[in-house]
């Protein structure tokens, strides 16, 4: 008896149903989930917690906090949001990843927090979450877009903010890209040349550089302690730009990547932020301080240069400009030849 053989176009949708089947298969690795009413978005990466984007009433604007390595140490510092014994309490400002400026028409976004005085409200400004705008879990990568509003003490809104954060992991690294587009409203906004911007990330004990200044640290139960002469134990971060400024040198030069590296613990850990060759104010300063401060400010260049160089960004009346920055946390201590690299997959990625 003959047996009739499938025509090929049958065979062809077998194949697709199959394919479609092992793609449907492969599981998200990269989960992006929303919860609204709780005020985040989680972040996991194989299972394991990433970061989260969070907007707490207690802040006053949006952040990624906590940021972990791949084997899921913590890298970002604890304080305001959950002080740890021997960390610093400076600068309440400074949690988790965020981006913001110092002077936008004359209002401070970047310092604004609960601790300020009451008499200083009205010179501040605050970055309003708004909007999920879209979530997105992946096998390579995961996605979030949010828009914020950045807005006066009494809720005049000067900037619509939309950034599109991607979030990707493997066995030895993290990384998230940040890209934000600031759009002005109806007036002209201006961005002065500042010290305090833009890109900013705070960064545990362990990744600061070792100092012998009397500082002010949390106890064991979190109450505030002054300290005479700090401990060293298992500080031992430091700088490294992509023009080769290492240590409390790296702060206030100009350099298109720059790494914070050091031992947490027993894992060698590196935190690199990436500029962007499309960004304004390219290449960055660094505003990076051995107290654990580590950001990319392009927009405060007089301070930076002793007055030699001066941007003081404005945008037009619905004009709008677009930030592009690459954290990558690696578990090891990076080398520049490996740092160029992944600088140049990232510049690629968004060119």
């Amino acid at each position: 008896m003959r047996i009739p053989i499938a025509g090929t176009s049958f065979i062809l949708v077998v194949v697709a149903m199959c394919l479609t089947s092992l793609v449907a298969a492969v599981p998200d690795r990269v989960s992006v989930v929303v919860s609204e009413q709780d005020r985040r978005v989680d972040i996991t990466i194989d299972g394991k917690p990433f970061t989260s984007y969070i907007w707490p009433t207690t802040l006053k604007k949006p952040v990624l906090y906590p940021l972990r390595t791949a084997k899921g140490t913590i890298v970002t510092r604890g304080y305001p949001l959950e002080p740890h014994p021997g960390e610093r309490v400076d600068h309440p400002h400074h949690a988790g990843l965020w981006f913001n400026y110092e002077n936008v028409n004359g209002l401070d976004f970047w310092n604004n927090s609960d601790a300020i005085k009451a008499e200083n409200a009205p010179k501040m400004g605050t970055i309003l979450q708004r909007a999920i705008v879209s979530a997105k879990s992946g096998a390579q990568a995961g996605e979030l877009d949010v828009d914020t509003d950045w807005v006066t003490f009494e809720k005049k809104v000067l900037l619509n903010e939309h950034t599109h954060f991607v979030f990707r992991g493997g066995s030895d690294f993290r990384s998230v890209d940040r890209i934000t587009t600031l759009r002005a409203l109806d007036e002209k906004v201006s961005f002065p040349d500042e010290k305090d911007g833009t890109l900013g990330l705070r960064v545990i004990r362990a990744l600061e550089i070792p100092s012998d200044k009397p500082e002010v640290y949390t106890d064991a139960s979190g109450r505030a302690t002054t300290v005479a002469k700090l401990d060293n134990t298992g500080v031992n971060g430091t700088y490294l730009t992509s023009e080769g400024k290492k240590g409390d040198a790296a702060w206030g030069t100009r350099g298109r990547w720059c790494n914070l590296s050091g031992m947490v613990g027993d894992e060698p850990v590196t935190i690199t932020i990436l500029d962007h060759p499309e960004n304004p104010g390219f290449p960055t300063y660094w505003h990076a301080r051995g107290y654990g401060l580590f950001a990319a400010n392009p927009l405060g260049q007089k301070v930076f240069s002793n007055g030699k160089e001066e941007l003081n960004f404005s945008l037009a009346p619905h004009a709008s400009a677009t930030f592009r920055y690459r954290i990558l946390i690696s578990s090891t201590i990076l080398t520049p030849e490996a740092t160029e690299a992944a600088y140049k997959e990232f510049v690629a990625a968004y060119h």
